[in-house]
């Protein structure tokens, strides 16, 4: 079973977020437990500053990032719309 925790920044991006948003993020995060593969979480490695994490979708424009540390443990570490996350620096 994986063991599952959230970074701090994570929780204060979810506690600020829509309550849809919020509701959206536990089926999809229980579908991730289910199965981290499953083809409508489009879970994917990423690039540059996220570099090392993956990326699981919300909904159509909402991400949440999460960091993998051993076979059985992965931390949520920011959750937000595409353009928040990968904006341009």
């Amino acid at each position: 079973m994986i063991k599952v925790r959230f970074a701090t920044k994570f929780k204060k991006q979810h506690k600020k977020v829509d309550n849809k948003i919020q509701k959206a993020f536990d089926l999809r995060l229980a579908m991730f437990l289910e199965n981290p593969d499953n083809p409508v979480l489009n879970n994917h490695a990423l690039i540059g500053e996220y570099k090392g994490c993956r990326s699981i979708n919300i909904n159509g424009d909402w991400r949440a990032i999460y960091s993998q540390y051993s076979d059985d443990e992965i931390v949520f570490e920011v959750i937000g719309t595409h353009s928040q996350l990968y904006k341009k620096r």
